[in-house]
C-alpha cells in the first residue's frame, strides 16, 4: 500500500479485504469499501486507485459493485467535475443493507427452492424424485422439511428484527445471556 495511509488505516483496509474474500467478496472491492468507510471525505476513482495501488479499471468495476450493494454512493464535490464516492458511515444501517442484499441473493432463492422441493417430496408419485414425478423417500422428505422450517424461522426472525429501530436492536444484542436465563436455558 502507498505511504499515504497511516499504519492503522492500512492494517484495517488489508484485513477488510481478507475478510471480504472469506465472505465471497472480491478483495479489492472490500478494500475500496474499507478505504471509503475510513475516509473523512468523498474520494474520486483516481485517488482510490493511487491510494490502494490498484488499476483504475479495477476501481471502476469495484465501485459499481459497491453501488449495486447500496453501501457506496456518488457524491459531488463543488468545483470538481469528477464523481467522488463515499461509504455509508452508520455501521448498523450498513450491515442491515448488506444483510438485505445477501438475503435477496442467497436466502430467498434457497427458501424458494426448499418450498418447491418440499411440496414435490410430499406428492405421491414414482418415489424416485425424477423430473416428472414427486415423492421422495421419507428420510429425504424429513431432511428437506427440517431445512425449510429452519430457513422460514430465521427469515421470519430476520424480518422482525429488520423492522426494529437501531437502538432496539442494540438493546436486544446487549441482552445476551439474560434472554437465555429468561427462557430457562443455561449457557456454557
Amino acid at each position: 500500500m502507498p505511504a499515504s495511509l497511516n499504519p492503522i488505516s492500512e492494517k484495517f483496509i488489508l484485513h477488510w479485504g481478507e475478510m471480504g474474500q472469506r465472505w465471497g467478496i472480491n478483495r479489492t472491492v472490500a478494500q475500496i469499501h474499507a478505504l471509503l468507510y475510513l475516509s473523512p471525505k468523498p474520494l474520486h476513482a483516481e485517488e482510490i486507485a493511487d491510494t490502494l495501488g490498484v488499476a483504475r479499471s479495477n476501481v471502476s468495476t469495484s465501485l459499481k459493485e459497491l453501488q449495486g450493494w447500496g453501501i457506496v454512493r456518488v457524491a459531488h464535490v463543488m468545483g470538481d467535475r469528477r464523481d467522488h464516492f463515499e461509504s455509508m458511515k452508520d455501521v448498523w444501517e450498513m450491515f442491515r443493507v448488506i444483510l438485505d442484499e445477501r438475503k435477496k441473493r442467497e436466502t430467498d432463492p434457497t427458501l424458494h427452492l426448499l418450498r418447491e422441493l418440499s411440496a414435490r417430496a410430499e406428492k405421491k408419485g414414482d418415489g424416485g424424485g425424477g423430473a416428472g414425478g414427486g415423492g421422495a423417500d421419507p428420510y429425504v422428505r424429513d431432511r428437506l422439511k427440517e431445512m425449510l422450517n429452519f430457513f422460514e424461522l430465521m427469515t421470519q426472525w430476520y424480518e422482525q428484527t429488520r423492522s426494529m429501530p437501531t437502538p432496539a436492536v442494540q438493546n436486544l444484542c446487549k441482552l445476551g445471556d439474560k434472554v437465555a436465563r429468561l427462557l430457562g436455558v443455561g449457557l456454557t
